[in-house]
């Protein structure tokens, strides 16, 4: 894995984009412009969150779970983020957004939606739905965390950035906002 930590300057170029996806490097030109500086490694692609130990250990943080869902209806979008390691459920996310049968949106509407591919979701997807079709949803410890670990909307890299930067720089300048929600993982046993 090599790794590379930018100090975003704007109107720096980007180091070694070369053999990227624009994609990707359209990532790396917003981070500049905004001044978010990232850490990034390249790794062999990646398309689950188990898949991501080497990559936690290497970045220092945890590489959070990014869902792309939507309702049964396919109109209303969502994109959770929440730690790895805990279990989503459908019906605690539905009670806390108002929308009853939650599913995984699809590959044509990630595409359409985010620009992106199955195995490579990610916040930064945000960039590319340009007409405010999805809403992010962030639970409690992701949003709290100090930072915060994602793909550059490829699954063969990864970044790390401050939370703060990616909440308060990063959705002001992509017209979005968060919605954070409380998940336990938990199944609720109702008598």
């Amino acid at each position: 894995m090599e790794e590379i930590w930018v100090e975003a300057h704007p109107h720096e170029d980007i180091p070694d984009s070369t053999g990227r996806l624009p994609r990707e490097n359209a990532v790396y030109q917003l981070l500049l412009r905004l001044a978010i500086p990232f850490q990034r490694i390249d790794h062999d692609p990646v398309e689950t969150i188990e898949a991501c130990g080497a990559v936690d250990q290497k970045l220092g943080t945890h590489m959070c779970k990014n869902l792309f869902l939507c309702n049964r209806q396919k109109t209303q979008f969502y994109l959770l983020l929440m730690p790895g390691e805990k279990k989503f459920l459908t019906k605690e996310l539905s009670r806390q957004i108002g929308s009853a049968r939650l599913s995984f949106a699809g590959a044509d509407a990630m595409e359409a939606y985010l620009g992106l591919s199955p195995g490579s979701v990610s916040v930064m997807g945000l960039m590319n739905d340009t007409e405010g079709k999805v809403q992010l949803l962030v639970d409690r410890p992701v949003y709290e965390a100090e930072f915060l670990g994602c793909h550059p909307c490829v699954n063969t890299a990864s970044l790390k950035m401050r939370s703060a930067d990616v909440w308060n720089k990063f959705l002001p300048a992509v017209k979005h906002t968060v919605q954070v929600v409380e998940l336990t993982g938990e199944e609720v046993c109702r008598s």
